[in-house]
């Protein structure tokens, strides 16, 4: 995998238009599908509504998003709020697909991909409508908040500079592939456990520890009067798709993948 961008391609010096094309470009060369390890992504036509690369042999698309500075923050601007609201529970909702890259050296230091499967409305925040003055008037854009994501829904396929393994890689992906046959509220529900198993900061735990997020949950969902029930539930549909293992007497040990 290299690291640095063509030198033959637009220079960085014209603007942020020319370091998207540098960045996709990087994409078409050397990123491969997470999903089904195809190794090559192919682009869609510029100005696609939501995605920019697609897998040829699994057909999950990518939105590619750069950015000059390391690391990644809580939130990543996207698009329009409303495309992307209607594509969460679509087939071709996108996966995201993070770059950072160091401009002065001209090449990617981290690449992060987030499953489509953690996309869920509350991660999606409405920004406010342009103002009557701009040349959009009235247009509503989002930010995807990556701070409201598991760890497990952050996986690095680079890393200041260091590439991860591909087969890490592709085990890191499948460990939490079983949500996309979720449906999106149920879809909801594991992640904020999953989020609240997280947080708890043990490999093994018990379900005590999970019910400390009992008032967090019942906040989420203050509709649902069983939350404790609720919260079981989840924990047995990880333990069945071997994100948990059951270690007895209501212990629980969280599975490494990769």
């Amino acid at each position: 995998m290299k690291l640095g961008f063509e030198e033959s391609q637009t220079p960085f010096e014209s603007g942020s238009q020319q370091a998207r094309v540098w960045t996709e470009r990087w994409v078409a060369d050397w990123m491969f599908c997470p999903n089904c390890g195809a190794p090559k992504l192919s682009q869609f036509p510029n100005n696609s509504p939501v995605a920019d690369f697609f897998c040829p042999a699994c057909s999950d698309q990518y939105e590619v998003k750069g950015q000059r500075k390391a690391g990644f923050g809580p939130r990543v601007p996207d698009g329009a709020y409303s495309a992307k609201i209607a594509r969460l529970s679509s087939d071709t909702s996108p996966n995201l697909l993070l770059i950072s890259y160091d401009k002065d050296r001209r090449e990617v230091r981290d690449v992060c991909v987030v499953p489509k499967h953690f996309f869920v409305a509350d991660i999606i925040d409405r920004r406010k409508p342009l103002a009557a003055t701009a040349r959009r008037a009235g247009w509503v854009g989002s930010n995807i908040l990556l701070d409201r994501v598991p760890e497990s829904g952050r996986i690095f396929v680079l890393r200041n500079g260091i590439a991860e393994p591909k087969d890490i890689v592709l085990s890191k992906w499948q460990h939490t592939r079983f949500l996309r046959d979720a449906g999106t509220e149920a879809r909801g529900w594991l992640i904020e456990v999953m989020k609240s198993v997280e947080a708890i900061g043990r490999q093994e735990f018990d379900i005590e520890d999970v019910y400390a997020f009992e008032a967090r949950l019942s906040a989420l969902y203050p509709n649902n009067n069983n939350v404790k029930p609720k919260i079981r539930q989840q924990l047995q549909v990880l333990r069945d798709n071997n994100y948990l293992d059951f270690v007895g007497r209501g212990r629980y040990r969280l599975k490494t993948e990769g």
